[in-house]
């Protein structure tokens, strides 16, 4: 059985969405121009934190949280949105849930080379979850 690797996977993508740079993101998001979705699972962010002001939107849930037409969606992770930028760890993640936002034909999405760990070093504010 041959399958398309995971990299392969994030390569195609990258062809197909837009991608910024940590400070690129880093000034947008300074000026409130869009809003950074951290697509993590919790117990990273519970164990690393994640940046100021982004809202969460696990990559497991990203599909049904956003389709008005599921039973998971969450109108208030939507409400009064920006661009959406999307970020995880290290960015493959976050090029995944890109592309499939813009297969599900949302137009104003992207996502952070580098993810997380290149927000904190561009000098962003992190921030603690709490446990719930």
């Amino acid at each position: 059985m041959s399958i398309k690797s995971s990299q392969t996977l994030v390569e195609e993508a990258l062809k197909n969405i837009e991608t910024l740079s940590s400070n690129e993101a880093k000034k947008l998001a300074e000026k409130n121009d869009i809003t950074l979705i951290d697509v993590r699972d919790i117990r990273e962010i519970w164990k690393e934190g994640t940046i100021e002001n982004s809202k969460h939107i696990p990559r497991g849930m990203l599909e049904f949280w956003l389709d008005p037409e599921s039973t998971y969606f969450q109108t208030n992770k939507i409400k009064d949105i920006k661009k959406m930028v999307l970020f995880c760890a290290l960015g493959w993640r976050s090029a995944l849930a890109t592309k499939t936002l813009v297969d599900m034909g949302f137009k104003n999405v992207a996502h952070v080379d580098g993810g997380f760990d290149a927000l904190k070093k561009s000098g962003l504010k992190v921030v603690q979850k709490e446990k719930k």
